[in-house]
């Protein structure tokens, strides 16, 4: 089972910038991909970015320009750095990995999401 946490959300100013961070743990053998989501209340979660074991990564348009996911597979770590923000990014951030995990020396996909972290932009 793997467990996933998020950090960094807060409340900030629009056009300020914001990092956030994903670490995931467990038993795992290799992380596919690592996404970041948000909810905003009475909206359904939307994929924010997404980037695969490899680097390849994807952006929803609404943020491409502003937003970049990097990751760190030493530390099974993503980032997002959020520049420019704007009251419409306010939302519950959401961190997705998909992963092989081992048990009993097997390998199984696992998908897991962290618990969100809360981002307000407001003046």
């Amino acid at each position: 089972q793997v467990h996933v946490v998020e950090f960094g959300g807060a409340l900030v100013q629009p056009g300020e910038s914001l990092r956030l961070s994903c670490v995931a743990s467990g038993s795992i053998f290799e992380i596919n991909s690592m996404g970041w989501y948000r909810q905003a209340p009475g909206k359904k979660r939307e994929l924010v970015a997404i980037i695969g074991d490899d680097g390849p990564t994807n952006y929803t348009d609404s943020v491409k320009g502003r937003f970049t996911i990097s990751r760190d597979n030493a530390k099974n770590t993503a980032y997002l750095q959020m520049n420019s923000l704007k009251p419409e990014d306010t939302a519950v951030y959401y961190c997705n990995v998909k992963s092989i995990v081992v048990r009993a020396a097997i390998g199984y996909r696992d998908d897991a999401w962290g618990q969100g972290t809360q981002v307000t932009v407001s003046s």
